[in-house]
């Protein structure tokens, strides 16, 4: 089995059937691990899509998760976040239960998940700390620590403007 099938059947095993589609697989780069010889990290033009870990589950980066987003059964592994608190979400802080808006089905703890905004854009990636029940109907506690998030706007805004005055 060759990495391209390997990858696309955990894609499809872990967050949903066909989810593997939403990413052009002939063009896919991997780097592999010097002592195992596994999977250690997946590209496309040169950008992060995912890392893969030691335990077989898959870590998706802001780009990999917008990738993804395209195929509707990805949706069961995404969290929508409250209009307010989804500025602080994108900053890189954790989200909280009592602002989830809605969640998939297929999220449990320890799950790697997408959170959107209410737009439905991806404005992080994190690990869930609950499950989609417990994120239902707690009211306090944190639902998801982020990992990679897309920073503020204004800051990146403001980066690109530094850049060019340069």
């Amino acid at each position: 089995m060759d990495s391209k099938e390997k990858l696309a059947m955990s894609l499809d095993y872990i967050f949903g059937k066909n989810v593997s589609k939403a990413l052009p697989l002939e063009k896919l780069e991997f780097t592999y691990s010097k002592k195992t010889g596994r999977i250690r990290t997946v590209t496309l033009n040169g950008k992060l899509l995912a890392t893969m870990r030691s335990d077989g589950s898959i870590a998706p980066t802001l780009y990999g998760a917008t990738l993804l987003i395209q195929q509707p059964e990805f949706q069961e592994n995404c969290i929508v976040a409250q209009e307010g608190p989804d500025q602080f979400v994108a900053e890189g802080r954790s989200l909280f239960a009592k602002h989830v808006v809605k969640c998939g089905d297929r999220i449990k703890p320890e799950a790697d998940v997408a959170i959107l905004n209410v737009k439905g854009e991806v404005i992080a990636v994190g690990k869930a700390i609950l499950s989609a029940k417990m994120m239902r109907s707690f009211k306090a506690g944190a639902a998801v620590k982020v990992r990679e998030a897309i920073g503020k706007l204004g800051e990146v805004e403001a980066e690109a403007a530094e850049e060019e005055e340069e």
